[in-house]
Protein backbone atom coordinates (compact mmCIF):
# COMPACT_ATOMS: atom_id res chain seq x y z
CA UNK A 1 0.00 0.00 0.00
CA UNK A 2 1.57 3.24 -0.85
CA UNK A 3 1.29 6.41 0.85
CA UNK A 4 0.32 9.74 -1.02
CA UNK A 5 3.18 12.84 -1.17
CA UNK A 6 2.73 15.80 0.07
CA UNK A 7 1.27 18.50 -2.22
CA UNK A 8 1.27 21.90 -1.92
CA UNK A 9 -0.86 23.70 -4.62
CA UNK A 10 -3.67 26.70 -4.35
CA UNK A 11 -7.15 25.40 -3.15
CA UNK A 12 -9.73 24.87 -5.83
CA UNK A 13 -12.17 26.68 -4.60
CA UNK A 14 -10.47 30.03 -5.01
CA UNK A 15 -8.92 29.07 -8.34
CA UNK A 16 -12.93 27.95 -9.02
CA UNK A 17 -13.68 31.47 -7.65
CA UNK A 18 -10.91 33.64 -8.83
CA UNK A 19 -11.67 31.99 -12.52
CA UNK A 20 -12.64 34.37 -15.53
CA UNK A 21 -14.25 32.11 -17.60
CA UNK A 22 -16.23 29.74 -14.86
CA UNK A 23 -19.40 31.66 -16.03
CA UNK A 24 -19.08 29.97 -19.46
CA UNK A 25 -19.92 26.69 -17.32
CA UNK A 26 -23.61 27.49 -17.22
CA UNK A 27 -24.33 27.37 -20.68
CA UNK A 28 -23.47 23.75 -21.10
CA UNK A 29 -25.49 20.90 -20.04
CA UNK A 30 -22.93 18.56 -17.70
CA UNK A 31 -25.21 15.97 -15.91
CA UNK A 32 -25.48 16.36 -12.07
CA UNK A 33 -22.87 13.59 -10.48
CA UNK A 34 -20.70 13.72 -13.55
CA UNK A 35 -16.97 14.81 -13.91
CA UNK A 36 -16.55 15.02 -17.82
CA UNK A 37 -12.96 14.42 -18.51
CA UNK A 38 -13.70 13.70 -22.67
CA UNK A 39 -14.11 16.60 -24.09
CA UNK A 40 -11.51 15.70 -26.47
CA UNK A 41 -13.29 12.92 -28.05
CA UNK A 42 -17.10 14.91 -27.53
CA UNK A 43 -17.58 18.01 -26.12
CA UNK A 44 -20.24 18.64 -23.94
CA UNK A 45 -23.74 19.96 -25.21
CA UNK A 46 -24.20 23.49 -25.24
CA UNK A 47 -27.62 23.92 -23.99
CA UNK A 48 -28.86 26.60 -26.89
CA UNK A 49 -27.87 23.88 -29.31
CA UNK A 50 -30.86 21.97 -28.78
CA UNK A 51 -33.40 25.11 -28.85
CA UNK A 52 -31.77 26.03 -32.04
CA UNK A 53 -31.99 22.27 -33.95
CA UNK A 54 -35.52 22.06 -32.76
CA UNK A 55 -35.97 25.38 -34.55
CA UNK A 56 -34.14 24.33 -37.41
CA UNK A 57 -36.54 21.28 -37.95
CA UNK A 58 -39.41 23.10 -36.56
CA UNK A 59 -39.69 26.41 -38.39
CA UNK A 60 -36.63 26.13 -40.72
CA UNK A 61 -37.62 22.48 -42.43
CA UNK A 62 -40.78 21.82 -40.96
CA UNK A 63 -42.52 24.97 -42.05
CA UNK A 64 -40.13 26.99 -44.45
CA UNK A 65 -39.71 23.53 -46.10
CA UNK A 66 -37.29 24.13 -49.51
CA UNK A 67 -37.73 28.02 -49.52
CA UNK A 68 -35.55 28.06 -46.61
CA UNK A 69 -32.31 27.55 -48.39
CA UNK A 70 -32.71 31.18 -49.07
CA UNK A 71 -34.87 32.78 -46.39
CA UNK A 72 -32.44 31.14 -43.70
CA UNK A 73 -29.49 31.56 -45.69
CA UNK A 74 -28.24 27.62 -45.21
CA UNK A 75 -26.51 28.17 -48.42
CA UNK A 76 -23.81 30.25 -46.62
CA UNK A 77 -23.59 27.60 -43.58
CA UNK A 78 -20.26 26.39 -44.19
CA UNK A 79 -18.72 29.71 -44.79
CA UNK A 80 -20.66 31.55 -42.08
CA UNK A 81 -19.32 28.63 -39.29
CA UNK A 82 -15.78 28.66 -41.11
CA UNK A 83 -15.81 32.24 -40.21
CA UNK A 84 -16.27 31.53 -36.49
CA UNK A 85 -13.77 29.17 -36.44
CA UNK A 86 -10.87 30.89 -38.51
CA UNK A 87 -9.83 33.27 -35.45
CA UNK A 88 -9.23 30.18 -33.40
CA UNK A 89 -6.83 28.76 -35.89
CA UNK A 90 -4.82 32.03 -36.80
CA UNK A 91 -6.94 32.11 -40.47
CA UNK A 92 -8.48 35.24 -41.77
CA UNK A 93 -12.44 35.52 -42.96
CA UNK A 94 -13.05 33.87 -46.01
CA UNK A 95 -10.16 30.99 -45.65
CA UNK A 96 -12.29 28.16 -44.01
CA UNK A 97 -14.73 26.31 -45.24
CA UNK A 98 -16.85 23.58 -42.51
CA UNK A 99 -18.45 20.36 -43.80
CA UNK A 100 -18.11 16.55 -44.09
CA UNK A 101 -15.75 14.44 -41.67
CA UNK A 102 -12.57 15.16 -40.86
CA UNK A 103 -11.44 12.02 -42.96
CA UNK A 104 -13.14 13.37 -46.43
CA UNK A 105 -11.81 16.62 -45.89
CA UNK A 106 -8.43 15.13 -44.94
CA UNK A 107 -8.56 13.30 -48.31
CA UNK A 108 -9.26 16.45 -50.67
CA UNK A 109 -6.72 18.46 -49.08
CA UNK A 110 -3.71 15.80 -49.76
CA UNK A 111 -5.07 14.55 -53.04
CA UNK A 112 -5.18 18.28 -53.48
CA UNK A 113 -1.93 18.91 -52.40
CA UNK A 114 -0.34 16.27 -54.38
CA UNK A 115 -1.82 17.59 -57.45
CA UNK A 116 0.39 20.87 -57.13
CA UNK A 117 3.85 18.46 -56.60
CA UNK A 118 4.13 17.02 -60.33
CA UNK A 119 6.98 15.08 -59.87
CA UNK A 120 7.47 14.36 -56.65
CA UNK A 121 6.03 10.90 -55.49
CA UNK A 122 7.14 10.74 -51.19
CA UNK A 123 4.69 11.52 -48.11
CA UNK A 124 6.16 11.75 -44.85
CA UNK A 125 3.86 11.35 -41.91
CA UNK A 126 4.55 9.20 -38.49
CA UNK A 127 3.86 5.90 -37.33
CA UNK A 128 1.91 7.05 -34.48
CA UNK A 129 -0.50 9.47 -35.84
CA UNK A 130 -4.06 9.12 -35.73
CA UNK A 131 -5.21 5.90 -37.46
CA UNK A 132 -7.45 7.34 -39.79
CA UNK A 133 -4.63 9.88 -41.07
CA UNK A 134 -2.69 7.02 -41.68
CA UNK A 135 -5.11 4.61 -43.82
CA UNK A 136 -6.30 8.13 -45.89
CA UNK A 137 -2.52 7.77 -46.75
CA UNK A 138 -2.21 4.66 -47.71
CA UNK A 139 -5.94 4.54 -49.90
CA UNK A 140 -4.04 7.62 -51.68
CA UNK A 141 -1.64 5.35 -52.17
CA UNK A 142 -3.17 2.60 -53.63
CA UNK A 143 -4.76 4.70 -55.85
CA UNK A 144 -1.25 5.85 -57.14
CA UNK A 145 1.21 2.83 -56.49
CA UNK A 146 4.33 4.97 -57.28
CA UNK A 147 3.92 6.92 -54.31
CA UNK A 148 5.84 6.19 -51.10
CA UNK A 149 5.01 6.60 -47.77
CA UNK A 150 7.72 7.52 -45.64
CA UNK A 151 6.50 7.10 -41.26
CA UNK A 152 8.62 8.60 -38.46
CA UNK A 153 8.32 6.34 -35.64
CA UNK A 154 8.65 7.36 -31.88
CA UNK A 155 10.95 9.64 -30.54
CA UNK A 156 12.53 10.47 -34.65
CA UNK A 157 12.11 13.70 -35.82
CA UNK A 158 10.00 13.55 -39.17
CA UNK A 159 12.04 16.36 -40.57
CA UNK A 160 15.01 14.25 -40.87
CA UNK A 161 12.75 12.23 -43.40
CA UNK A 162 12.54 15.05 -45.85
CA UNK A 163 14.14 15.50 -49.18
CA UNK A 164 14.13 16.96 -52.36
CA UNK A 165 11.49 13.68 -53.52
CA UNK A 166 9.43 14.88 -50.48
CA UNK A 167 5.67 16.56 -52.00
CA UNK A 168 3.57 16.47 -48.46
CA UNK A 169 4.57 16.37 -44.94
CA UNK A 170 1.15 15.34 -43.28
CA UNK A 171 1.33 15.66 -39.23
CA UNK A 172 -0.82 16.39 -36.29
CA UNK A 173 -0.37 18.80 -34.54
CA UNK A 174 -0.89 17.42 -30.84
CA UNK A 175 -0.80 14.19 -30.82
CA UNK A 176 -3.94 12.04 -29.92
CA UNK A 177 -2.12 10.00 -27.08
CA UNK A 178 0.25 12.03 -25.30
CA UNK A 179 -0.60 15.61 -26.26
CA UNK A 180 2.83 16.54 -27.33
CA UNK A 181 2.23 19.50 -29.49
CA UNK A 182 4.69 19.98 -32.89
CA UNK A 183 6.42 22.98 -33.69
CA UNK A 184 4.40 23.96 -36.36
CA UNK A 185 6.31 26.67 -37.72
CA UNK A 186 9.97 24.67 -37.18
CA UNK A 187 8.34 21.62 -39.20
CA UNK A 188 6.64 23.86 -41.44
CA UNK A 189 9.81 25.63 -42.85
CA UNK A 190 11.71 22.29 -42.92
CA UNK A 191 9.12 21.29 -45.50
CA UNK A 192 9.15 24.16 -47.30
CA UNK A 193 13.55 24.18 -47.22
CA UNK A 194 13.51 20.83 -49.57
CA UNK A 195 9.99 22.07 -51.82
CA UNK A 196 7.20 19.94 -49.86
CA UNK A 197 4.36 21.62 -48.86
CA UNK A 198 3.09 20.75 -45.18
CA UNK A 199 -0.49 19.62 -43.87
CA UNK A 200 -1.77 20.05 -40.33
CA UNK A 201 -4.71 17.87 -39.06
CA UNK A 202 -5.88 20.22 -35.87
CA UNK A 203 -8.22 17.84 -34.42
CA UNK A 204 -6.87 17.80 -30.71
CA UNK A 205 -5.79 21.68 -31.27
CA UNK A 206 -8.99 23.78 -32.34
CA UNK A 207 -10.60 25.56 -29.55
CA UNK A 208 -7.98 24.23 -26.72
CA UNK A 209 -4.21 25.63 -28.15
CA UNK A 210 -3.81 28.43 -30.45
CA UNK A 211 -2.94 27.85 -33.87
CA UNK A 212 -1.33 30.38 -36.06
CA UNK A 213 -1.79 28.65 -39.67
CA UNK A 214 -0.84 31.89 -41.62
CA UNK A 215 1.93 32.68 -39.52
CA UNK A 216 3.44 29.53 -39.78
CA UNK A 217 3.67 29.30 -43.19
CA UNK A 218 1.55 26.09 -42.83
CA UNK A 219 -0.45 25.19 -46.25
CA UNK A 220 -3.42 23.47 -45.73
CA UNK A 221 -5.20 22.09 -42.50
CA UNK A 222 -7.68 20.27 -41.59
CA UNK A 223 -9.72 19.79 -37.70
CA UNK A 224 -13.19 18.51 -36.71
CA UNK A 225 -15.92 20.04 -34.55
CA UNK A 226 -16.89 17.65 -32.20
CA UNK A 227 -14.22 17.88 -29.34
CA UNK A 228 -13.62 21.18 -28.18
CA UNK A 229 -15.81 23.06 -30.55
CA UNK A 230 -18.53 21.39 -28.76
CA UNK A 231 -20.59 20.31 -32.03
CA UNK A 232 -22.05 17.22 -31.50
CA UNK A 233 -21.31 13.64 -32.40
CA UNK A 234 -20.38 13.52 -35.89
CA UNK A 235 -19.90 17.13 -36.38
CA UNK A 236 -19.00 18.61 -39.96
CA UNK A 237 -15.00 19.07 -39.81
CA UNK A 238 -13.22 22.56 -41.04
CA UNK A 239 -10.74 22.76 -43.73
CA UNK A 240 -7.92 25.58 -44.77
CA UNK A 241 -5.90 26.60 -47.72
CA UNK A 242 -3.27 29.19 -47.55
CA UNK A 243 -4.59 31.59 -49.73
CA UNK A 244 -1.73 31.34 -52.12
CA UNK A 245 -2.94 27.67 -53.19
CA UNK A 246 -6.60 28.63 -52.67
CA UNK A 247 -7.08 29.68 -56.64
CA UNK A 248 -4.57 27.36 -57.96
CA UNK A 249 -5.68 23.98 -56.32
CA UNK A 250 -7.67 21.51 -57.61
CA UNK A 251 -9.49 19.09 -55.34
CA UNK A 252 -10.35 16.02 -56.54
CA UNK A 253 -14.11 15.47 -55.07
CA UNK A 254 -15.62 17.88 -57.10
CA UNK A 255 -19.07 18.31 -56.43
CA UNK A 256 -22.05 21.13 -57.18
CA UNK A 257 -21.54 22.89 -54.31
CA UNK A 258 -17.76 23.54 -55.06
CA UNK A 259 -19.07 24.67 -58.21
CA UNK A 260 -18.79 28.60 -59.36
CA UNK A 261 -22.74 28.56 -60.24
CA UNK A 262 -24.18 25.14 -58.86
CA UNK A 263 -27.60 26.78 -59.86
CA UNK A 264 -26.62 27.17 -63.56
CA UNK A 265 -26.35 23.26 -63.91
CA UNK A 266 -23.83 23.40 -66.27
CA UNK A 267 -22.46 19.67 -67.32
CA UNK A 268 -18.84 21.07 -66.63
CA UNK A 269 -17.25 21.72 -63.82
CA UNK A 270 -15.42 24.91 -62.81
CA UNK A 271 -14.78 25.49 -59.26
CA UNK A 272 -15.94 28.44 -57.10
CA UNK A 273 -13.30 31.06 -56.30
CA UNK A 274 -11.25 30.23 -52.98
CA UNK A 275 -11.79 28.30 -50.71
CA UNK A 276 -15.52 27.57 -51.43
CA UNK A 277 -14.09 25.02 -53.93
CA UNK A 278 -13.29 22.32 -51.12
CA UNK A 279 -17.47 22.23 -50.55
CA UNK A 280 -18.64 19.04 -52.40
CA UNK A 281 -22.13 17.92 -52.10
CA UNK A 282 -25.36 19.40 -50.37
CA UNK A 283 -24.18 20.63 -46.58
CA UNK A 284 -25.42 18.90 -43.32
CA UNK A 285 -27.70 21.74 -42.74
CA UNK A 286 -28.47 19.79 -39.20
CA UNK A 287 -25.01 19.35 -38.16
CA UNK A 288 -23.93 22.49 -39.63
CA UNK A 289 -26.71 24.57 -37.67
CA UNK A 290 -25.35 22.75 -34.57
CA UNK A 291 -22.07 23.45 -34.87
CA UNK A 292 -22.56 27.34 -36.06
CA UNK A 293 -24.72 27.62 -32.21
CA UNK A 294 -22.31 25.98 -30.17
CA UNK A 295 -19.72 28.44 -31.75
CA UNK A 296 -21.34 31.67 -30.26
CA UNK A 297 -19.61 31.32 -26.88
CA UNK A 298 -16.34 32.15 -28.56
CA UNK A 299 -17.73 35.77 -28.36
CA UNK A 300 -17.26 35.80 -25.17
CA UNK A 301 -14.04 34.09 -24.57
CA UNK A 302 -10.39 34.37 -26.37
CA UNK A 303 -8.58 31.46 -26.68
CA UNK A 304 -5.42 32.94 -24.72
CA UNK A 305 -7.97 32.47 -21.96
CA UNK A 306 -8.80 28.86 -22.55
CA UNK A 307 -5.23 27.92 -22.97
CA UNK A 308 -4.25 29.45 -19.53
CA UNK A 309 -6.87 27.70 -18.04
CA UNK A 310 -6.18 24.52 -19.68
CA UNK A 311 -2.33 24.73 -18.89
CA UNK A 312 -3.42 25.26 -15.50
CA UNK A 313 -6.06 22.52 -15.40
CA UNK A 314 -3.71 19.56 -17.11
CA UNK A 315 -0.64 20.88 -14.60
CA UNK A 316 -2.68 20.19 -11.35
CA UNK A 317 -4.07 16.92 -12.61
CA UNK A 318 -0.59 15.56 -13.28
CA UNK A 319 0.83 17.09 -10.08
CA UNK A 320 -2.08 15.45 -8.04
CA UNK A 321 -2.04 11.83 -9.54
CA UNK A 322 1.39 11.65 -9.27
CA UNK A 323 1.09 12.82 -5.53
CA UNK A 324 -1.38 10.38 -5.03
CA UNK A 325 -1.10 7.44 -7.27
CA UNK A 326 2.62 6.71 -6.31
CA UNK A 327 3.53 3.08 -6.13
CA UNK A 328 0.20 2.52 -8.16
CA UNK A 329 1.58 1.73 -11.43
CA UNK A 330 0.81 4.46 -13.25
CA UNK A 331 3.23 6.65 -15.74
CA UNK A 332 2.73 10.21 -16.92
CA UNK A 333 2.94 9.51 -20.58
CA UNK A 334 2.01 13.30 -21.70
CA UNK A 335 5.03 15.85 -21.97
CA UNK A 336 5.74 17.33 -18.50
CA UNK A 337 6.22 20.80 -19.73
CA UNK A 338 3.28 22.61 -20.29
CA UNK A 339 4.38 24.69 -23.83
CA UNK A 340 4.65 21.57 -25.41
CA UNK A 341 1.02 19.62 -23.97
CA UNK A 342 -2.17 19.88 -25.27
CA UNK A 343 -5.62 19.82 -23.55
CA UNK A 344 -5.62 16.34 -22.80
CA UNK A 345 -3.22 14.20 -20.49
CA UNK A 346 -2.38 10.45 -20.53
CA UNK A 347 -1.04 8.05 -18.01
CA UNK A 348 0.00 4.92 -19.08
CA UNK A 349 -1.35 1.84 -16.77
CA UNK A 350 -0.85 -2.22 -17.12
CA UNK A 351 -4.86 -2.80 -17.12
CA UNK A 352 -5.84 1.20 -18.48
CA UNK A 353 -9.07 -0.25 -19.76
CA UNK A 354 -10.35 -1.68 -16.52
CA UNK A 355 -9.21 1.36 -14.77
CA UNK A 356 -10.83 3.57 -16.95
CA UNK A 357 -14.06 1.43 -16.90
CA UNK A 358 -14.23 1.63 -13.34
CA UNK A 359 -13.76 5.37 -13.19
CA UNK A 360 -16.67 5.33 -15.26
CA UNK A 361 -18.83 3.66 -13.19
CA UNK A 362 -18.14 6.17 -10.50
CA UNK A 363 -19.01 9.10 -12.98
CA UNK A 364 -15.40 9.87 -14.11
CA UNK A 365 -15.45 9.75 -17.72
CA UNK A 366 -12.19 10.24 -19.07
CA UNK A 367 -11.12 6.97 -22.18
CA UNK A 368 -8.75 4.57 -23.15
CA UNK A 369 -6.69 4.35 -25.97
CA UNK A 370 -4.76 1.03 -26.52
CA UNK A 371 -2.80 -0.21 -25.76
CA UNK A 372 -2.68 0.98 -22.28
CA UNK A 373 -3.73 4.26 -21.92
CA UNK A 374 -5.80 6.05 -19.45
CA UNK A 375 -6.42 9.28 -21.15
CA UNK A 376 -8.18 12.32 -19.82
CA UNK A 377 -9.56 15.76 -21.80
CA UNK A 378 -9.87 18.96 -20.48
CA UNK A 379 -12.25 21.64 -21.53
CA UNK A 380 -11.90 24.59 -19.78
CA UNK A 381 -14.90 25.97 -20.98
CA UNK A 382 -16.97 23.81 -18.42
CA UNK A 383 -14.42 21.98 -16.21
CA UNK A 384 -13.72 23.15 -12.71
CA UNK A 385 -10.72 22.93 -10.66
CA UNK A 386 -13.01 21.25 -8.07
CA UNK A 387 -13.84 18.48 -9.91
CA UNK A 388 -10.00 17.88 -10.98
CA UNK A 389 -9.35 16.89 -7.74
CA UNK A 390 -12.27 14.65 -7.25
CA UNK A 391 -10.84 12.71 -10.68
CA UNK A 392 -7.47 12.59 -8.96
CA UNK A 393 -8.55 11.03 -5.93
CA UNK A 394 -11.07 8.29 -7.94
CA UNK A 395 -8.06 7.39 -9.78
CA UNK A 396 -5.93 6.97 -6.75
CA UNK A 397 -9.24 5.17 -5.24
CA UNK A 398 -9.55 2.65 -7.64
CA UNK A 399 -6.18 1.82 -7.80
CA UNK A 400 -5.82 1.68 -4.23
CA UNK A 401 -8.40 -0.48 -3.73
CA UNK A 402 -7.65 -2.74 -7.25
CA UNK A 403 -11.42 -2.06 -7.83
CA UNK A 404 -11.22 -2.00 -11.31
CA UNK A 405 -10.39 -5.84 -10.96
CA UNK A 406 -13.88 -7.07 -11.61
CA UNK A 407 -14.85 -8.78 -15.10
CA UNK A 408 -17.46 -6.52 -15.73
CA UNK A 409 -14.66 -4.00 -16.04
CA UNK A 410 -12.47 -6.08 -18.74
CA UNK A 411 -15.32 -6.68 -21.05
CA UNK A 412 -14.21 -4.52 -24.08
CA UNK A 413 -16.94 -2.31 -25.71
CA UNK A 414 -16.98 -1.61 -29.52
CA UNK A 415 -16.23 2.15 -28.52
CA UNK A 416 -13.53 2.75 -26.36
Amino acid sequence: MSESKPLSLPSAEVLDRDDPIAHLRQEFEVPDGVIYLDGNSLGALPRSVSLRVHRVIEDEWGRGLIRSWNSTDWYELPSRVGDRIAPLIGARPGEVVVGDSTSISLFRVVAAALRLQEGRGVIVTERSNFPTDLYILEGIKRMRPELEIRQAVDGEDPAHLLDERTALLVLTHVDYRTGRIRDMEALTQAAHQVGALAIWDLSHSTGIVPVRLNDSGADFAVGCGYKYLNGGPGAPSHTWVAPRHADRVEQPLAGWFGHRDPFAFTPEYVPAPGIRRFITGTQQVLSLSALDEAMKVWEHVEIAQVRAKSIAQTSRFIAMVEAQCAGLGVTLVSPRDAEVRGGHVSFAHEHGYAVIQALIERGVIGDFRAPNLLRFGFSPLYLRFEEIDQAAAALADVLRTRSWDAPRFTERRRVT
